[in-house]
């Protein structure tokens, strides 16, 4: 018998989430796991089965010393201590009334350094609520915090702080935004988690009616925003029916998710899933999501006159995550003006999506993508598995000539570049278009790309399609790696093993 391989991936003061052979797996195991948690006398804290790899344990006390059992094997850990406990009830959160957010926020105003406010079951309306530094978020299992329908309940924050640092953002911009359902600006020591819900309240009032514009010179809520945020905990929650992006950090560090659902409506637009940007050492493993357009999307800023945030994304591990239906799996921009580098995506299930992963940037953008590494994975039913675009045509003048020319333009600052790219060890099956594309500029190829075990079989219906967001791109059915402008370094192990597009 082989025995498991537990990982402890964090420990709060009522809730610890671990991972059990996530070498071995992708986002599920093929049967059931049982699992313990029991105290050192032996008596038993929790109990549970799980398919998930990636699972999180709750009811348990703080500052506590606990072992889990599961499938063999056996871990000690230790819950975080907590100063207080706090139930927005004793505060004057009622499910009968049309919004707690003043009550919540007279709770999280008494709570000391060290303690944890806790949601309980219930469904509780609420307008945007702010969290401070040094405090666990607890969302009960049977609670849902769903947000009020009422767009003028909802402060907006303005693109930048009074010292002038970016606060808010909107695709790579500073820009004034609506407040989220959950807010946390300059916070650190955060640990939200729970096996609760958080409701954005995407489908309620206007959010889904104006994707691209402003209202009363605000964007869009997300439904948890993070604001130059550090050292984060997300665990157990489901976060779902968001405004725009679901989960937005920007300018945060140490950051991790872990065994998280992230659920929004398919036809909603630009409800993105989890969109880290300009933030680094951020880990996010044992996710399930499925949105209305990119699962995850890593992003850096966008050079614009009105500034935005200017630090890269960095440093980002995607560990046993399954990604349904959206736009794309796991997308790098458009806005990477800052540059996106050192990304590993390993053990991930894509299923569905329009693209696996995807690299999109254009002219105008300048920043580098370099050191990306996808490893160890599956795709079902992925249109375009690998997806790497240098003319997308975003943005008002995004099928301008400057962007989309295929004549090589001089090199300036605004000319991104791409490299070092790596995939190894992926199975794809039905696939549509190709099995990968690069549409490399002609002044800036895409270099440094490397193949190893590939293997990808096409779904026989399949209509020729467009594989990518770029004029003057022929239509692809089966292709096998259709390159433009692109330097490869290895290519081992392919199937289909050639570099030119083929139609049957």
């Amino acid at each position: 018998m082989t025995i498991a391989a537990i990982e402890l991936l964090a420990s709060g003061p009522r809730s610890a989430t671990f991972s059990v052979d996530a070498e071995r797996h992708l986002y599920e195991r093929g049967a059931a796991l049982a699992w313990q948690v029991r105290k050192p006398d032996g008596g038993l804290a929790a109990e549970g089965r799980t398919r998930r790899v990636v699972f999180t344990a709750v009811q348990l006390a703080p500052d506590e010393a606990y072992i889990l059992h599961a499938g063999g094997a056996r871990l000690e850990f230790r819950t975080r201590p907590e100063t207080a406990l706090a139930d927005i009830r004793d505060f004057g959160a009622s499910t009968d009334a049309p919004n707690n957010a003043e009550a919540i926020r007279r709770a999280i105003s008494a709570l000391p350094a060290g303690g944890t406010l806790k949601i309980p079951a219930g469904h509780w309306p609420s307008g945007p609520v702010f969290l401070k530094s040094d405090m666990t978020l607890l969302v009960e299992e049977g609670a849902v915090l769903a947000a009020i329908s009422e767009r003028e309940a909802f402060p907006v924050l303005p693109a930048l702080h009074p010292d002038g640092r970016v606060l808010g953002t909107w695709e790579g911009v500073a820009e004034a935004c609506y407040a989220s359902l959950i807010n946390a600006l300059d916070c650190r020591n955060l640990f939200i988690t729970g096996k609760g819900i958080i409701d954005g309240g995407g489908n309620r009032g206007d959010w889904w009616s104006w994707p691209k514009e402003t209202r009363d010179g605000a964007r869009r809520a997300r439904t948890l925003f993070l604001s130059g945020c550090e050292d984060v905990v997300l665990s157990g929650l489901t976060i779902r029916n968001s405004p725009s992006w679901t989960v937005h950090p920007v300018l945060c560090r140490r950051l991790l998710a872990a065994d998280l659902t992230i659920e929004n409506d398919p036809h909603s637009p630009n409800t993105d899933g989890f969109n880290p940007e300009s933030s680094s050492d951020i880990r996010l493993i044992g996710l399930s999501i499925s949105v209305g357009d990119d699962c995850i999307a890593l992003k850096a800023g966008k050079r614009s006159p009105n500034g935005g945030p200017d630090r890269p994304t960095e440093h980002v591990r995607i560990a046993n995550c399954l990604m349904e239906r959206g736009h794309g799996a796991v997308v790098i921009g458009s806005e990477m003006s800052a540059g996106v580098r050192d990304i590993a995506i390993t053990n991930c299930h894509f299923k569905g999506t329009d693209r696996g992963l995807r690299i999109k940037t254009r002219r105008g953008r300048g920043g580098m993508v370099s050191d990306i590494r996808l490893s160890d994975s599956l795709m079902e039913d992925v249109a375009t598995p690998v997806a790497v675009n240098s003319f997308y045509f975003c943005d008002a003048d995004g099928r301008s000539d400057y962007v989309q020319s295929r004549s090589p333009l001089p090199v300036s600052a605004e000319t991104p570049s791409i490299k070092s790219i790596t995939i190894r060890n992926v199975t794809v099956s039905g696939a549509r278009t190709a099995a990968a594309v690069f549409y490399g500029l002609p002044e800036a190829a895409i270099h440094d790309i490397a193949f190893e075990d590939y293997s990808v079989s096409f779904a026989p219906d399949a209509q020729a399609e467009v594989p990518e967001m770029a004029l003057l791109l022929p239509p692809l059915r089966h292709a096998g790696i259709v390159a433009e402008n692109t330097v490869f370094s290895r290519l081992a192990r392919l199937s289909p093993a050639f570099i030119h597009p083929a139609q049957d």
